[in-house]
């Protein structure tokens, strides 16, 4: 058995910063430009420099964010490895243990969230991905708050109210047959261990 599965990177979190990312830039080499404007003006330089300071690093600030952004836009992911999965973004590192797994499941996001529910913004945002098939992810319970979770995650990757995942990724049906291939021993230990000759109840007296 492989020590883990590949990377699947987790496309509502990539959508998410693509459409953050351009818009925040915008904003900050305008607001350089706009310091730019005040530096050149001497006698505001003079009299009032924390002007064009202040713009200036607001600008610099967006800037860097908007490409900071940029490069870690598909750096959010979920792994398979033999005893639990791990979902994992630039700030948030979550392992799921497979014996929290009660039942594994695929539906459309169009299924899941209606376009009727959503904000126009929402719906602007997630038109792309409506088509796509994502993985259902039933839990015992979360490893985690759900506050908390919250906090780093979009609520499309939270079906309901419920302890469920929705891990939309490029291949759903690799990502699902790594994750049921690799819970099943997890699974099943029972029935291993009564089928084993060597196993201790095989040694037990019968009556």
């Amino acid at each position: 058995m492989p020590k883990a599965g590949k990377k699947h990177t987790l496309l509502v979190y990539t959508r998410m910063i693509e459409r953050w990312w351009p818009p925040l830039f915008l904003i900050g080499a305008a607001t350089l430009a706009l310091a730019w404007w005040r530096y050149q003006d001497l006698y505001l330089r003079l009299t009032a420099p924390w002007q064009w300071m202040f713009l200036a690093g607001a600008g610099g600030l967006c800037v860097f964010v908007s490409l900071l952004m940029w490069a870690l836009r598909k750096s959010a992911y979920v792994r398979v490895y033999p005893d639990f999965f791990v979902l994992a973004t630039p700030f948030l590192r979550m392992k799921v243990s497979h014996r929290r797994i009660l039942r594994t499941s695929s539906a459309t996001i169009e299924s899941m969230f209606p376009v009727r529910r959503m904000s126009a913004l929402r719906r602007e945002a997630m038109q792309p991905l409506m088509k796509r098939t994502a993985v259902i992810v039933e839990l015992k319970a979360l490893p985690m708050p759900r506050a908390a979770l919250r906090l780093f995650l979009s609520p499309f990757f939270f079906k309901d109210q419920t302890a469920t995942l929705v891990l939309l990724v490029p291949d759903w049906m690799a990502f699902s047959t790594e994750l049921d291939s690799m819970r099943a021993p997890v699974s099943t230990p029972a029935i291993t261990q009564a089928s084993n000759p060597s196993s201790i109840l095989y040694k037990l007296p019968r009556r």
